[in-house]
């Protein structure tokens, strides 16, 4: 089998790679929080408020309503 310094070895170099890859996340975890505050300073709103919806996402609720009237004339037997 292997000997123990061959063994502690391999045990090592996980360590020394697993806490490589934590700090990296780490850091970068802090930093996504760190863009995100500042977005958030930056935008004007309040803690609390809500933003105003987006063009995009206005059409997209158009779109929604549209089709659950669609579903609700069809649960009624309305053809359409």
């Amino acid at each position: 089998m292997y000997d123990p310094q061959t063994t502690f070895t391999i045990a090592a170099a996980s360590l020394a790679g697993l806490s490589i890859a934590s700090y990296a996340g780490l850091k970068g975890w802090r930093g996504w929080l760190e863009l995100k505050r500042l977005e958030i300073e930056h935008s004007g709103l309040l803690p609390g408020e809500i933003a105003p919806p987006s063009t995009g996402s206005r059409i997209e609720i158009a779109d929604l309503k549209e089709r659950i009237r669609k579903l609700e004339a069809i649960a009624a037997g309305i053809e359409i």
